[in-house]
């Protein structure tokens, strides 16, 4: 009679098990249905998009200041040389080209301010969290990015956009906005809907770069 009950036990005790592991499955199911093309459309970004990424000389006061008269400089260079461009890869290609300019703008707004470091520009490819504009937000992950090094860059960095020209002052935003596909622009310009979705590309984007080391 003991040994029936036990069995008894047994089997509601493992119908339990695979009945909460059948909830979890259709709760992880029903998040990945709603997940994936929010991940799948962040993962896009980066194949449309080229980051700036200014680092300053040091956390003075007066190379902070630069940095953000470096970045202006550099933004108002680098648009002269992808104007036309419709992809990343052709703006990308345009900035490899003009690297020097973009180099001798940045060395030249440091001496007009009479700085007495040098400045060294390069395309890369750098991973970056999600950031938050105001306006607009871009998701965490690996971007093509023209980095500008001001002296020993041992200073706080600035990163935002070269292509499309969304951080240019003059630039009309909603037009640059136009460069991106309908689903990442979607996500670009209403991230406050995808707060916790954000979270997660960023979790998920952070755990890839770690496993990279």
């Amino acid at each position: 009679m003991k040994q029936e009950h036990r069995q008894k036990s047994g089997t509601w005790s493992l119908r339990g098990k695979l009945l909460g592991k059948a909830l979890v499955c259709g709760f992880l199911l029903a998040v990945g249905a709603s997940f994936f093309p929010f991940a799948a459309a962040c993962a896009q970004l980066p194949q449309n998009v080229v980051r700036l990424h200014v680092v300053a000389h040091s956390n003075r006061e007066e190379d902070q200041a630069v940095k953000l008269l470096v970045r202006d400089a550099v933004l108002e260079e680098a648009s002269r040389w992808y104007e036309g461009a419709a992809t990343m890869e052709e703006a990308s290609a345009a900035l490899c080209v003009h690297l020097e300019s973009l180099g001798d703008t940045a060395r030249q707004t440091l001496a007009d301010q009479d700085m007495d470091y040098s400045a060294t520009a390069q395309m890369t490819e750098m991973y970056f969290p999600t950031r938050d504009y105001g306006s607009f937000r871009l998701p965490a992950g690996r971007y093509r990015t023209l980095r500008i090094t001001l002296g020993e860059g041992a200073g706080k960095n600035w990163w935002c956009v070269v292509f499309p020209s969304l951080c240019l002052p003059a630039a009309s935003q909603e037009e640059a906005l136009l460069a991106l596909p309908e689903a990442e622009r979607e996500i670009v310009e209403n991230s406050q809907a995808y707060q916790v979705k954000f979270k997660v590309v960023e979790l998920w984007e952070s755990l890839r770069e770690w496993l990279r080391g």
